[in-house]
């Protein structure tokens, strides 16, 4: 009977080390929700979490949260000490990021990037991110059919980035050859505090505008209270982007100023925890590029992308 114990014990001490050998640890690095668009990371991150630990019961996923990019690359290097085995990060700056991300790649751990690509492709194994130049060019498609005869317009732009170039040269191209005319453009960062400013500063500037596109939703808020205060009725719609929840409900309840919005979902986080999930527990070969496609929210098909729950 006291072998027969010692077997016993001696069988449960080895398959606690199994399951501790098959525990794995996934960490998601985003930013602080400093806006709405981030604050939709924020969210979408947390809730997978949950949804993946309660599918894989031996994944761990821990969630962090940094306010900038200095403090971001050590939060990378916190988590690759605790000993992680996949990393799927939103950098705030992709390319100071690069040398934090590649440390943790070094080690073999599998890592996935979100929506802001570096320069080096060598550091992650799978990219997943909205369709760029498509928020520009579906923007730009509807400005052509609901201005057939022309008109002036003005564009507030996100931030001297890579993916605000691919957004706006694709909405130029669209637009070109039209009577389309871009009277004014300016940078209001994806803030809704400095888009209605701009706004301000284009309604001083410009006795007639007819139309607006904002890359951002977050920004469309100001630009809407901006013409709100101005009384300006010239204005006939703005098109903005990213899918958020004020915005998809605006478009739902056919809204004329604002009546379609381009999807660019911070969802995305989600999918990238996803996929990086199902690589890890179930071994399937995921790595390359995920492209979300950049689709045109109408009154026709808002509801599929209105999320009650979520706070953007």
């Amino acid at each position: 009977m006291k072998r027969f114990l010692i077997s016993l014990a001696a069988i449960g001490l080895m398959v606690a080390a199994a399951q501790a050998q098959q525990t794995k640890t996934i960490a998601v690095s985003v930013p602080t929700a400093d806006h709405g668009w981030t604050g939709g990371i924020v969210y979408h991150a947390t809730e997978e979490a949950k949804a993946l630990e309660k599918r894989y019961p031996g994944l761990k996923v821990i969630v962090k949260t940094s306010p900038d990019p200095a403090a971001q690359a050590n939060a990378l290097e916190d988590l690759s000490t605790q000993g992680i085995d996949a990393l799927v990060v939103l950098p705030h700056d992709p390319n100071v990021l690069t040398d934090p991300i590649r440390k943790v790649k070094s080690k073999g751990t599998f890592v996935t990037v979100v929506d802001r690509i570096a320069d080096d492709r060598s550091i992650y194994d799978v990219y997943v991110g909205g369709d760029n130049p498509g928020v520009g060019a579906r923007a730009a498609e509807y400005f052509k059919q609901a201005m057939p005869n022309g008109g002036d317009i003005v564009v507030i732009r996100g931030l001297p980035i890579p993916i605000d170039k691919m957004r706006v040269d694709a909405f130029n191209d669209v637009i070109k050859g039209t009577k389309i005319n871009v009277i004014d453009s300016q940078f209001g960062n994806w803030s809704r505090d400095d888009a209605f400013k701009v706004m301000q500063d284009f309604l001083v500037k410009h006795p007639k505008i007819d139309a607006v596109w904002c890359q951002d939703d977050d920004m469309a808020v100001g630009v809407f209270e901006a013409i709100a205060q101005a009384k300006r009725t010239d204005i006939k719609f703005v098109v903005a982007g990213a899918g958020s929840k004020e915005m998809i409900k605006r478009v739902m309840d056919g809204d004329p100023m604002m009546p379609v919005d381009v999807l660019y979902s911070p969802t995305m986080v989600a999918v990238a925890m996803e996929v990086t999930a199902v690589g890890l527990e179930e071994k399937l070969p995921v790595r390359g590029d995920y492209i979300l496609k950049a689709t045109l929210v109408t009154k026709e098909n808002a509801k599929d992308f209105y999320i009650k729950d979520s706070p953007f």
